[in-house]
C-alpha cells in the first residue's frame, strides 16, 4: 500500500501569502512531504554570519534551527527564496487533500496560509507533469545569472517554437522560444503557474521539437 502511494505521487504547486515559504516548508515536513524551494545560496560574512550562526545553535526543544540557513564546515549559506509566495510539493491524492485542508486552518490575520492550485475549471488539484518540473528546477538550479520569473498569465504558452537545450548549462531543458522585450529568450514553463525566462542561447544548441 505504501508503494503504491509513492508511485502516486505527482508534483503540485502552492501559493503562499505574507512570505510565510518557510513556515510552509516546515508544515510540510512535519508530514514527511518531499518539497521543493527554489532558492539561491548567499554566503554570509561578519556580523550576518555571526547572527546565524548563534540561530543555527538553537538545537533545544523550543528552537528547531532556522531553515534559512544551511552550513558547510564555517561558512554560512543563507538561502533566499527566488520566488516569496510559491512552493512545490510531492503528494499523493489523499496527501494533496491534506495539505489544501491544513492550508485553511493556518491562519494568519483571519487568512489562510495558502492554497494548492487547481486546474482551469477549479474541479481538481492540478498536478505538474514531471517533465515540466525537470526543466523548471534545471534552469532555475543552473547557477545562471539573468533569468527572470513570470506569472503564468503574462504569456500565452504554446505559441511560438517549442524546442530543447542540447547544450550549455541549461542542456536539457525544454520550453519555447519567446521574444521579450525585443531579446529571444528560453521561456520554461510550468503551466498555470509560474515561468522562467533565460538568457539568450545559441541557435545551435537548439534542437526544434514537434507540437505536442
Amino acid at each position: 500500500m505504501q508503494a503504491e502511494s509513492l508511485q502516486d505521487r505527482r508534483w503540485y504547486a502552492v501559493k503562499v501569502f505574507y512570505n510565510k515559504v518557510f513556515r510552509m516548508e516546515d508544515i510540510l515536513s512535519d508530514r514527511n512531504i518531499e518539497t521543493y524551494l527554489p532558492v539561491q545560496k548567499v554566503q554570509l560574512k561578519g556580523q550576518a554570519h555571526l547572527l546565524a550562526a548563534r540561530k543555527l545553535a538553537r538545537t533545544d526543544e523550543y528552537h528547531r534551527g532556522d531553515a534559512r540557513y544551511i552550513q558547510e564546515g564555517p561558512v554560512i549559506y543563507e538561502r533566499r527564496p527566488l520566488i516569496t509566495s510559491l512552493i512545490f510539493l510531492k503528494a499523493s491524492p489523499e496527501e494533496i487533500v491534506q495539505v489544501s485542508a491544513r492550508l485553511k486552518d493556518e491562519q494568519i490575520m483571519g487568512r489562510a496560509l495558502g492554497f494548492v492550485y487547481k486546474t482551469a475549471d477549479w474541479k481538481e488539484y492540478a498536478s505538474i507533469p514531471d517533465r515540466q518540473m525537470e526543466s523548471f528546477r534545471l534552469v532555475v538550479e543552473s547557477g545562471q545569472s539573468g533569468l527572470e520569473f513570470y506569472s503564468a498569465d503574462e504569456f500565452v504558452l504554446r505559441e511560438g517554437d517549442k524546442v530543447k537545450v542540447l547544450d550549455g548549462p541549461f542542456a536539457g531543458a525544454e520550453g519555447y522560444i519567446k521574444r521579450i522585450r525585443k531579446n529571444r529568450r528560453l521561456l520554461v514553463c510550468i503551466e498555470g503557474v509560474i515561468a522562467v525566462a533565460t538568457s539568450y542561447i545559441p541557435e545551435k544548441y537548439l534542437e526544434r521539437l514537434s507540437a505536442e
